[in-house]
Protein backbone atom coordinates (compact mmCIF):
# COMPACT_ATOMS: atom_id res chain seq x y z
CA UNK A 1 0.00 0.00 0.00
CA UNK A 2 1.63 3.51 -1.24
CA UNK A 3 1.57 5.77 1.70
CA UNK A 4 2.92 9.59 1.84
CA UNK A 5 5.19 10.21 4.91
CA UNK A 6 5.05 14.11 6.56
CA UNK A 7 6.54 14.36 10.04
CA UNK A 8 6.32 10.97 10.65
CA UNK A 9 2.49 10.68 9.69
CA UNK A 10 1.02 8.80 6.99
CA UNK A 11 -1.91 9.21 4.69
CA UNK A 12 -3.47 5.86 4.46
CA UNK A 13 -4.38 4.81 0.35
CA UNK A 14 -6.62 2.74 2.21
CA UNK A 15 -8.88 5.36 3.18
CA UNK A 16 -12.19 6.75 1.81
CA UNK A 17 -12.92 9.79 0.45
CA UNK A 18 -16.36 11.50 1.25
CA UNK A 19 -18.48 13.35 -1.74
CA UNK A 20 -18.03 16.56 0.32
CA UNK A 21 -14.11 16.03 -0.19
CA UNK A 22 -14.37 15.23 -4.09
CA UNK A 23 -12.89 18.14 -5.38
CA UNK A 24 -9.85 18.35 -3.34
CA UNK A 25 -6.34 16.86 -5.31
CA UNK A 26 -5.56 13.88 -3.23
CA UNK A 27 -1.74 14.48 -3.90
CA UNK A 28 -1.97 17.47 -1.97
CA UNK A 29 -2.46 15.66 0.95
CA UNK A 30 0.70 14.55 2.70
CA UNK A 31 -0.20 14.77 6.13
CA UNK A 32 -2.18 15.36 9.18
CA UNK A 33 -2.09 16.71 12.20
CA UNK A 34 -2.49 20.20 13.59
CA UNK A 35 -5.04 21.62 16.37
CA UNK A 36 -8.29 20.02 15.88
CA UNK A 37 -9.70 22.31 18.74
CA UNK A 38 -9.19 24.93 15.43
CA UNK A 39 -10.43 23.27 13.28
CA UNK A 40 -13.09 25.29 10.75
CA UNK A 41 -15.78 24.50 8.51
CA UNK A 42 -14.37 22.84 5.44
CA UNK A 43 -11.20 21.44 6.92
CA UNK A 44 -10.56 18.04 5.65
CA UNK A 45 -10.25 15.85 8.77
CA UNK A 46 -8.76 11.81 8.50
CA UNK A 47 -11.00 10.17 11.03
CA UNK A 48 -11.12 6.18 12.13
CA UNK A 49 -15.21 4.93 12.55
CA UNK A 50 -15.47 3.99 16.56
CA UNK A 51 -19.20 2.44 16.45
CA UNK A 52 -21.62 2.75 13.68
CA UNK A 53 -24.99 4.93 13.87
CA UNK A 54 -27.31 6.65 12.26
CA UNK A 55 -25.09 6.85 8.82
CA UNK A 56 -23.99 3.01 8.45
CA UNK A 57 -22.46 4.13 4.85
CA UNK A 58 -20.66 6.95 3.40
CA UNK A 59 -21.16 9.09 0.03
CA UNK A 60 -17.97 8.26 -2.02
CA UNK A 61 -16.39 11.04 -4.03
CA UNK A 62 -16.69 8.75 -6.55
CA UNK A 63 -20.44 8.93 -6.56
CA UNK A 64 -21.38 5.56 -4.74
CA UNK A 65 -22.59 4.48 -1.10
CA UNK A 66 -19.79 2.34 0.56
CA UNK A 67 -20.73 0.70 3.54
CA UNK A 68 -19.19 1.90 7.01
CA UNK A 69 -17.25 -1.32 9.37
CA UNK A 70 -15.42 -0.05 12.63
CA UNK A 71 -12.20 0.65 12.05
CA UNK A 72 -12.70 2.20 8.32
CA UNK A 73 -10.58 5.76 7.61
CA UNK A 74 -12.43 8.38 6.10
CA UNK A 75 -11.50 11.65 4.72
CA UNK A 76 -14.52 13.79 5.87
CA UNK A 77 -14.88 17.41 5.80
CA UNK A 78 -15.77 19.59 9.26
CA UNK A 79 -19.08 21.33 8.34
CA UNK A 80 -22.68 22.91 10.36
CA UNK A 81 -25.54 20.52 9.16
CA UNK A 82 -29.18 21.99 9.31
CA UNK A 83 -32.33 19.29 8.93
CA UNK A 84 -35.44 19.31 11.03
CA UNK A 85 -35.95 15.64 9.77
CA UNK A 86 -32.14 14.71 10.90
CA UNK A 87 -29.23 16.31 12.79
CA UNK A 88 -28.17 19.77 13.58
CA UNK A 89 -24.83 20.04 14.59
CA UNK A 90 -21.65 22.43 14.12
CA UNK A 91 -18.44 22.26 12.65
CA UNK A 92 -16.65 21.60 16.38
CA UNK A 93 -14.06 18.96 16.78
CA UNK A 94 -13.12 17.07 20.09
CA UNK A 95 -10.02 15.10 20.69
CA UNK A 96 -12.36 12.46 22.10
CA UNK A 97 -14.48 12.08 18.97
CA UNK A 98 -17.12 13.68 16.62
CA UNK A 99 -20.28 12.80 14.89
CA UNK A 100 -21.26 11.95 11.03
CA UNK A 101 -23.86 14.65 10.68
CA UNK A 102 -24.39 13.68 7.08
CA UNK A 103 -23.74 10.47 4.86
CA UNK A 104 -21.86 12.94 2.79
CA UNK A 105 -19.18 13.29 4.93
CA UNK A 106 -19.74 16.30 6.96
CA UNK A 107 -18.53 15.59 10.75
CA UNK A 108 -18.81 17.99 13.59
CA UNK A 109 -20.75 17.91 17.14
CA UNK A 110 -24.33 17.16 17.03
CA UNK A 111 -26.45 18.93 18.87
CA UNK A 112 -30.19 18.04 18.40
CA UNK A 113 -31.58 15.20 16.34
CA UNK A 114 -35.33 14.64 15.44
CA UNK A 115 -36.92 11.57 17.47
CA UNK A 116 -36.88 9.06 14.58
CA UNK A 117 -32.76 9.13 14.16
CA UNK A 118 -30.44 7.03 15.71
CA UNK A 119 -27.47 7.90 17.21
CA UNK A 120 -24.89 9.81 15.33
CA UNK A 121 -22.09 7.35 13.97
CA UNK A 122 -19.23 8.15 16.29
CA UNK A 123 -15.57 8.91 14.97
CA UNK A 124 -12.50 8.82 16.32
CA UNK A 125 -10.60 12.17 14.90
CA UNK A 126 -6.69 11.41 13.91
CA UNK A 127 -5.90 14.56 12.34
CA UNK A 128 -6.44 17.29 10.11
CA UNK A 129 -5.29 16.53 6.62
CA UNK A 130 -2.31 18.83 6.03
CA UNK A 131 -0.37 19.92 2.62
CA UNK A 132 3.75 19.98 2.04
CA UNK A 133 3.71 23.41 3.60
CA UNK A 134 1.94 22.12 6.65
CA UNK A 135 -0.96 24.27 6.06
CA UNK A 136 -4.23 22.96 6.90
CA UNK A 137 -6.56 21.86 3.48
CA UNK A 138 -9.89 23.57 3.73
CA UNK A 139 -12.22 22.87 0.12
CA UNK A 140 -12.52 26.30 0.13
CA UNK A 141 -9.38 26.51 -1.70
CA UNK A 142 -10.36 23.99 -4.74
CA UNK A 143 -13.82 26.23 -5.36
CA UNK A 144 -14.35 26.88 -8.43
CA UNK A 145 -13.76 30.57 -9.91
CA UNK A 146 -16.07 33.37 -8.95
CA UNK A 147 -18.15 34.40 -11.52
CA UNK A 148 -20.97 36.74 -12.88
CA UNK A 149 -24.30 36.17 -14.58
CA UNK A 150 -25.22 37.12 -18.17
CA UNK A 151 -28.59 39.11 -18.62
CA UNK A 152 -29.83 36.49 -21.14
CA UNK A 153 -30.04 33.01 -18.81
CA UNK A 154 -32.98 32.57 -17.31
CA UNK A 155 -32.77 31.37 -13.63
CA UNK A 156 -35.78 29.72 -12.07
CA UNK A 157 -35.71 29.22 -8.37
CA UNK A 158 -37.25 26.31 -6.47
CA UNK A 159 -38.10 26.63 -2.63
CA UNK A 160 -39.94 24.13 -0.53
CA UNK A 161 -42.18 23.94 2.43
CA UNK A 162 -39.92 21.40 4.31
CA UNK A 163 -37.38 18.92 4.20
CA UNK A 164 -39.09 15.96 1.42
CA UNK A 165 -42.10 18.44 0.74
CA UNK A 166 -40.55 17.10 -2.59
CA UNK A 167 -38.39 19.93 -3.58
CA UNK A 168 -35.70 18.17 -5.32
CA UNK A 169 -38.17 16.03 -7.16
CA UNK A 170 -39.76 19.34 -9.02
CA UNK A 171 -36.32 20.92 -9.26
CA UNK A 172 -34.89 18.34 -11.03
CA UNK A 173 -38.82 17.26 -13.08
CA UNK A 174 -38.94 20.99 -14.01
CA UNK A 175 -34.96 21.15 -15.58
CA UNK A 176 -35.84 17.86 -17.64
CA UNK A 177 -38.92 19.06 -18.96
CA UNK A 178 -37.39 22.02 -20.38
CA UNK A 179 -34.51 20.21 -21.74
CA UNK A 180 -37.14 18.21 -23.49
CA UNK A 181 -38.34 21.47 -24.55
CA UNK A 182 -34.93 22.28 -26.68
CA UNK A 183 -33.57 24.47 -23.93
CA UNK A 184 -29.68 24.17 -22.74
CA UNK A 185 -30.65 23.63 -18.88
CA UNK A 186 -28.27 22.72 -16.13
CA UNK A 187 -29.30 22.32 -12.62
CA UNK A 188 -27.85 23.75 -9.06
CA UNK A 189 -28.21 23.44 -5.55
CA UNK A 190 -27.54 26.74 -3.99
CA UNK A 191 -27.94 25.97 -0.39
CA UNK A 192 -27.77 22.47 1.87
CA UNK A 193 -25.65 20.25 3.12
CA UNK A 194 -23.46 18.06 0.98
CA UNK A 195 -24.42 15.04 -0.30
CA UNK A 196 -24.73 13.32 -3.78
CA UNK A 197 -28.58 12.58 -3.71
CA UNK A 198 -29.84 15.41 -5.25
CA UNK A 199 -26.96 16.10 -7.08
CA UNK A 200 -26.98 12.43 -8.37
CA UNK A 201 -30.91 13.40 -9.37
CA UNK A 202 -30.48 15.71 -12.03
CA UNK A 203 -27.75 13.67 -13.49
CA UNK A 204 -30.19 11.14 -14.06
CA UNK A 205 -32.87 13.57 -15.50
CA UNK A 206 -29.61 14.21 -18.37
CA UNK A 207 -29.11 17.52 -16.48
CA UNK A 208 -25.17 18.80 -15.92
CA UNK A 209 -25.68 20.37 -12.28
CA UNK A 210 -23.02 21.87 -9.88
CA UNK A 211 -23.59 22.31 -6.25
CA UNK A 212 -22.47 24.40 -3.13
CA UNK A 213 -19.67 22.01 -2.48
CA UNK A 214 -18.19 23.12 -6.24
CA UNK A 215 -18.37 26.51 -4.96
CA UNK A 216 -15.81 25.36 -1.49
CA UNK A 217 -18.57 25.04 1.26
CA UNK A 218 -19.37 21.69 3.03
CA UNK A 219 -22.95 23.17 4.07
CA UNK A 220 -24.04 26.48 3.88
CA UNK A 221 -25.18 26.54 7.30
CA UNK A 222 -23.88 29.52 9.44
CA UNK A 223 -22.41 31.09 6.28
CA UNK A 224 -22.68 34.50 5.54
CA UNK A 225 -25.41 35.57 2.82
CA UNK A 226 -22.91 37.47 0.87
CA UNK A 227 -20.61 34.02 0.80
CA UNK A 228 -23.40 32.24 -0.12
CA UNK A 229 -24.29 34.94 -3.30
CA UNK A 230 -20.87 34.95 -4.13
CA UNK A 231 -21.24 31.03 -4.84
CA UNK A 232 -24.63 31.49 -6.49
CA UNK A 233 -22.86 33.88 -9.00
CA UNK A 234 -20.14 31.21 -9.37
CA UNK A 235 -22.59 28.21 -9.91
CA UNK A 236 -25.08 29.77 -12.09
CA UNK A 237 -22.53 32.05 -14.01
CA UNK A 238 -20.30 28.43 -14.75
CA UNK A 239 -23.33 27.20 -16.01
CA UNK A 240 -24.15 29.71 -18.25
CA UNK A 241 -20.52 29.86 -19.74
CA UNK A 242 -21.12 26.29 -20.63
CA UNK A 243 -24.18 27.06 -23.09
CA UNK A 244 -26.90 27.14 -19.82
CA UNK A 245 -30.08 28.86 -21.73
CA UNK A 246 -31.94 28.20 -18.50
CA UNK A 247 -30.28 27.36 -15.16
CA UNK A 248 -32.66 25.82 -12.26
CA UNK A 249 -31.77 26.73 -8.71
CA UNK A 250 -32.53 24.69 -5.68
CA UNK A 251 -32.83 26.19 -2.42
CA UNK A 252 -32.55 23.87 0.46
CA UNK A 253 -34.87 23.36 3.38
CA UNK A 254 -37.92 25.27 4.30
CA UNK A 255 -39.11 29.01 4.35
CA UNK A 256 -38.12 29.49 7.65
CA UNK A 257 -34.64 28.26 7.70
CA UNK A 258 -31.91 31.16 8.39
CA UNK A 259 -30.37 30.91 5.13
CA UNK A 260 -33.22 30.57 3.19
CA UNK A 261 -34.97 33.36 5.18
CA UNK A 262 -32.21 35.44 4.10
CA UNK A 263 -32.00 34.93 0.66
CA UNK A 264 -35.95 35.73 0.24
CA UNK A 265 -35.89 38.76 2.35
CA UNK A 266 -33.10 40.62 0.28
CA UNK A 267 -30.43 38.99 -1.49
CA UNK A 268 -28.58 39.02 -5.20
CA UNK A 269 -30.03 35.66 -5.36
CA UNK A 270 -33.80 36.70 -4.99
CA UNK A 271 -33.62 39.78 -7.05
CA UNK A 272 -31.70 37.58 -10.32
CA UNK A 273 -34.98 35.04 -10.30
CA UNK A 274 -36.52 35.07 -13.21
CA UNK A 275 -39.72 32.84 -12.03
CA UNK A 276 -40.00 30.58 -8.42
CA UNK A 277 -41.72 27.09 -8.03
CA UNK A 278 -42.54 26.47 -4.57
CA UNK A 279 -42.80 22.23 -3.92
CA UNK A 280 -45.20 21.52 -0.58
CA UNK A 281 -46.15 18.59 0.98
CA UNK A 282 -50.40 19.14 1.56
CA UNK A 283 -52.79 21.53 0.81
CA UNK A 284 -51.90 23.46 3.77
CA UNK A 285 -48.30 23.50 3.60
CA UNK A 286 -48.98 25.15 -0.27
CA UNK A 287 -51.47 28.04 1.13
CA UNK A 288 -48.86 28.76 3.70
CA UNK A 289 -46.01 28.74 1.40
CA UNK A 290 -47.41 30.59 -1.63
CA UNK A 291 -48.26 33.25 1.13
CA UNK A 292 -45.00 33.50 2.39
CA UNK A 293 -43.72 33.86 -0.67
CA UNK A 294 -46.10 36.48 -2.01
CA UNK A 295 -45.28 38.39 0.78
CA UNK A 296 -41.32 38.28 -0.31
CA UNK A 297 -42.20 39.36 -4.09
CA UNK A 298 -41.37 36.02 -4.88
CA UNK A 299 -45.10 34.67 -6.32
CA UNK A 300 -44.31 31.23 -7.91
CA UNK A 301 -45.70 30.35 -11.39
CA UNK A 302 -46.83 27.03 -10.08
CA UNK A 303 -46.95 24.29 -6.68
CA UNK A 304 -45.13 21.28 -6.85
CA UNK A 305 -44.36 18.50 -4.64
CA UNK A 306 -45.66 15.81 -2.32
CA UNK A 307 -49.17 18.08 -2.71
CA UNK A 308 -50.16 16.58 -6.23
CA UNK A 309 -50.33 12.88 -5.07
CA UNK A 310 -53.43 13.67 -4.06
CA UNK A 311 -56.03 15.02 -6.48
CA UNK A 312 -58.68 16.35 -3.52
CA UNK A 313 -55.22 18.23 -2.12
CA UNK A 314 -55.13 19.52 -5.58
CA UNK A 315 -58.28 20.96 -6.11
CA UNK A 316 -58.19 22.52 -2.49
CA UNK A 317 -54.69 24.24 -3.13
CA UNK A 318 -55.48 25.22 -6.26
CA UNK A 319 -59.02 27.01 -4.95
CA UNK A 320 -57.25 28.47 -1.72
CA UNK A 321 -54.03 30.18 -3.78
CA UNK A 322 -55.45 30.81 -7.05
CA UNK A 323 -52.30 28.92 -8.23
CA UNK A 324 -51.41 26.27 -11.01
CA UNK A 325 -50.56 23.06 -9.42
CA UNK A 326 -48.07 21.16 -11.28
CA UNK A 327 -47.22 17.22 -10.85
CA UNK A 328 -43.86 15.74 -11.59
CA UNK A 329 -45.27 14.45 -14.67
CA UNK A 330 -46.92 17.96 -15.69
CA UNK A 331 -42.91 19.26 -15.24
CA UNK A 332 -41.63 16.58 -17.35
CA UNK A 333 -44.01 16.86 -20.04
CA UNK A 334 -43.40 20.25 -22.42
CA UNK A 335 -46.69 20.36 -23.38
CA UNK A 336 -48.05 20.83 -20.17
CA UNK A 337 -44.96 23.12 -18.89
CA UNK A 338 -44.35 25.62 -21.16
CA UNK A 339 -48.32 27.44 -21.17
CA UNK A 340 -47.23 27.55 -17.29
CA UNK A 341 -43.84 28.78 -17.72
CA UNK A 342 -42.71 30.25 -21.24
CA UNK A 343 -44.33 33.42 -20.55
CA UNK A 344 -40.82 33.88 -17.45
CA UNK A 345 -38.78 32.64 -19.91
CA UNK A 346 -35.55 35.46 -21.13
CA UNK A 347 -35.75 33.79 -24.74
CA UNK A 348 -39.68 31.71 -24.60
CA UNK A 349 -39.79 31.87 -28.30
CA UNK A 350 -36.51 30.66 -30.39
CA UNK A 351 -37.65 26.98 -30.04
CA UNK A 352 -39.42 24.56 -32.35
CA UNK A 353 -41.74 23.39 -29.32
CA UNK A 354 -43.49 26.42 -28.17
CA UNK A 355 -46.23 27.01 -25.45
CA UNK A 356 -49.83 26.83 -27.17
Amino acid sequence: MKQIIFNQKVVPASAKWAFTARRVNRRDAVGYGGDLYNAKAGDLVLVEVESIGQHKKLQLAEGRYSVSYKGDLLVVVCGNRYAPDQFEGFAEIDYDGCDMLAGGGIVGRMEAAHDKMARPTRLRPLGLLTDKHGEVINIGSYAIAGSSIPAHVTVIGVFGASMNAGKTTAAVSLAHGLSRAGYAVEGVKATGTGAFGDFNAFLDAGVPVTDFTDAGMASTYKVPLQRIEDGFDALVGGAAARGAEIVVVEIADGLFQAETAEIMKSSRIKDRFDASLFAAPDALGAVGGVSIMQSHDLAPFAVSGMVTCSPLAVREAEAVTGTRLLSRDDLIDPEQLLPAVAHLLRNPAHHEIQAA
